[in-house]
């Protein structure tokens, strides 16, 4: 990892340490809106026809079957059978605390306005393969969804070359609380999502990570549905002082690190001393992980070190990056956290490392990615409802207002509007 040390807060050198390179895009929307189109046009057919061109495997149903689900429990060991269980826990407990619900404000004089919460009623969740396995992403996209009230949850997911799901996925699925579920990834399951085949009822919104043909397939289709986000790939930054440890430091990176080769892990420290001796911790600890060659990637081309003088500094750098992930290993955390405007999750003193929050704590994993913790947040019980405003008047509250509103109608030239008033109580129109 580089080390750079910051004497000013120089925001154009900061961004250029950090830079990760944009995509073109032009080749993969080409791909993804040929296959959307393709998918819109023959459903099914297409489906399994990209599946065999993309993930290399013939399936002849879409749809997982009963008994591949029970195959799958018999494959999960108590144990870990036990840590899914006391997870959702967790995730439910944390999740129902955001629970909205309606609200009516009778003013007592024949005017009641209000707010209407009602759930959405389908879901498609996207649980992306490839590199590793997520069970982890299944509870925490379902389990929002569950807990807002959403009756039907479809999840999709990439096949392997045995035409199935892992049965840690379908272990996940069931347990979380999802109806259905096919063997179907990248953009083709994200056209399927949004507008339906034979197999599949389009939903009202899709959620979950994937590869860029699935966040570019998210894009094109927002509109015709809802989305939760665009994700970019993911970043962790730490915030420490002089009194932190090395090791744990160097771990919490690498543990963000090796996700894929893309992401981001940096350190912001107010010691040079530190700087260096995590420097040398990640070398160390690196050469003993089994996905080494794609966090050795993410150290090289995207990790970075800087040294500044103050804390006060290290909360500026960080608020600039918004980053995903934000430890704060600092005396006191609790005291620094007014300091932090950006990030998607804030992980408070040395025994709360960010793979806490990615399996098991609670608060949900699904954040915003690449700067988009400046306007936006983690994915909630929230994005699984909506809300519609209420109003009533009584005819004679309605009466006095009726000038105003019908000034406000003609300033802006819309006289039907105005007229809409005017004819309640017999006024000329």
């Amino acid at each position: 990892m580089n080390i750079t040390k910051l004497s000013s807060f120089d925001v154009q050198l900061i961004q250029q340490k950090l830079n990760r390179n944009e995509e073109n895009f032009d080749l993969i929307d080409a791909t993804v809106k040929e296959v959307m189109i393709d998918v819109k046009q023959h459903g099914d057919a297409a489906l399994k026809k990209y599946t065999e061109k993309f993930d290399g495997v013939k399936i002849t149903s879409l749809k997982v079957q009963p008994e591949e689900i029970v195959a799958a429990f018999q494959t999960l060991d108590d144990e870990f059978l036990n840590v899914l269980q006391e997870a959702k826990q967790n995730i439910t407990d944390f999740h129902e605390k955001q629970l909205e619900k309606s609200w009516f404000n009778d003013k007592n004089d024949g005017i009641i306005l209000g707010q209407k919460v009602t759930p959405l009623e389908r879901v498609g969740v996207y649980i992306p393969g490839g590199k590793a396995t997520y069970p982890s992403t299944v509870l925490m996209t379902v389990i929002p969804a569950v807990v807002a009230g959403v009756k039907e949850i479809a999840l999709v997911s990439p096949p392997d070359k045995d035409g199935k799901l892992h049965p840690y996925v379908l272990a996940a699925a069931k347990i979380a609380g999802v109806q259905e579920i096919y063997k179907v990834g990248g953009a083709q399951a994200i056209a399927a999502l949004a507008f339906g085949t034979e197999s599949m009822k389009p939903v009202d919104k899709i959620v979950g990570p994937g590869n860029i043909y699935v966040a570019r397939a998210k894009k094109f289709v927002y509109g015709t549905v809802d989305i939760d986000m665009i994700a970019g790939p993911s970043e962790v930054c730490i915030i420490a002082d002089n009194e932190q440890n090395p090791v744990f430091i160097a771990a919490d990176l690498l543990s963000q690190a090796e996700h894929d080769e893309m992401a981001a892990s940096i350190l912001i420290t107010t010691s040079f001393d530190l700087a260096v001796a995590v420097q040398k911790e990640v070398e160390n600890q690196l050469a003993q992980l089994k996905r080494k060659e794609i966090a050795r990637q993410s150290i090289d081309n995207y990790g970075h070190i800087f040294v500044v003088e103050t804390l006060d500094q290290a909360y500026r750098v960080a608020n600039l990056i918004a980053p995903e992930h934000l430890e704060l290993l600092v005396t006191d955390p609790f005291l620094q956290l007014s300091k932090v405007k950006h990030a998607g999750a804030i992980f408070l003193g040395p025994y709360a490392p960010e793979p806490l929050g990615d399996y098991f704590a609670g608060p949900n994993h699904t954040l915003p990615t690449s700067g988009t913790a400046r306007f936006s947040s983690p994915l909630g019980t929230y994005d699984f409802l909506k809300r519609s405003s209420v109003i009533y008047y009584s005819k004679e509250e309605l009466k006095k207002v009726t000038d105003q509103v019908v000034r406000f109608a003609n300033e802006e030239r819309l006289q039907a509007h105005g007229n809409s008033l005017k004819v309640r109580f017999n006024r000329e129109v």
